[in-house]
């Protein structure tokens, strides 16, 4: 096989089609970048649901009469809840924070840089409450719903919905740009197709020459594969690029103070370096596949 042949070959064949090259770049970029963004979204959903399953618990409140009374938990209800807590299958840890606990840890942590919200809760009595942490998140659920009705129990809430919540959102993100992608890569798909079509028809006349002399029809047919994969090429490298300009510039400012606060992690250029490697693979042999199957079907010399 005569590379330097080929290589003329796609380079004219490129040239010739130069704006259906260049259509195709553009759309198999978006719809790969698309795709890279659904994979990102995938990928922050997997790393929140992580972090946040390593931190979940329950938090049980008191009522105001026990929260009032018991300031160390040595009174029944509190100590009964307590034992109980402790004797549970699956429990790992359990802390009582009294009523004055949870009113410092409000005004000299929580709200600490916030003095009109310090000024605001200075005569609120908060609840006395048990923080419980299980080795399995699952099991929450059964928690709740057995202590919610206990004596001294005021009511009993976990940090679950507010993680399933946050997950369902970055699926939908993912959803969305998935969706997308696929009505790209139908274009992609088109555009592929024609282009393979419409070199095969300006050269026919080469081909067939090649033919007559005794050239395998896969030998002639190759460069217009090769023409097809390298325009996938540079599409897939300008999909990457969108993607490492578009941390700094689109993700990291729209995620903001969520990630600044720890409630999400925050996307690395090694996510990225990992989801472009599977984007630019994919559009290769789909571009690949695309080309041959043209070929195969449509064009017979």
């Amino acid at each position: 096989m005569r590379i330097g042949f080929l290589i003329r070959e796609v380079v004219t064949g490129l040239r010739r089609n130069v704006t259906m090259t260049v259509a195709m770049i553009l759309t198999t970029a978006v719809s790969l970048a698309m795709v890279g963004g659904g994979l990102l979204a995938v990928q922050l959903t997997s790393k929140t649901e992580s972090m946040f399953l390593g931190r979940l618990e329950i938090r049980m409140f008191l009522t105001p009469d026990v929260s009032a009374a018991d300031n160390d938990c040595t009174q029944d209800p509190c100590r009964v809840l307590m034992s109980q807590l402790k004797q549970q299958a699956g429990v790992v840890s359990v802390q009582f924070t009294s009523s004055a606990d949870a009113h410092r840890e409000a005004t000299e942590v929580t709200f600490k840089d916030q003095p009109e919200m310090v000024q605001m809760i200075k005569d609120t009595k908060f609840p006395a409450s048990f923080r419980v942490k299980m080795t399995d998140p699952g099991q929450y659920p059964k928690l709740m719903q057995q202590y919610s009705s206990r004596p001294g129990v005021l009511s009993v809430h976990s940090d679950q919905d507010f993680v399933d919540r946050l997950v369902g959102l970055f699926r939908g993100v993912g959803n969305a740009a998935f969706g997308l992608a696929a009505l790209q890569a139908v274009a992609a798909l088109l555009l592929i197709a024609n282009m393979v079509q419409i070199a095969a028809f300006t050269r026919r006349e080469e081909v067939g020459i090649m033919r007559m002399v005794g050239a395998s029809r896969w030998y002639t047919q190759l460069p217009f594969l090769l023409e097809a994969v390298f325009a996938a090429l540079m599409g897939s490298l300008l999909a990457v690029v969108g993607l490492f300009i578009a941390r700094p510039l689109v993700i990291n400012p729209a995620l903001g103070a969520l990630s600044d606060n720890g409630i999400v992690p925050r996307l690395t250029d090694s996510d990225i370096g990992v989801v472009s490697g599977w984007i630019m693979f994919g559009g290769i042999v789909f571009a690949a596949a695309t080309a041959y199957g043209t070929l195969r079907y449509y064009v017979r010399d």
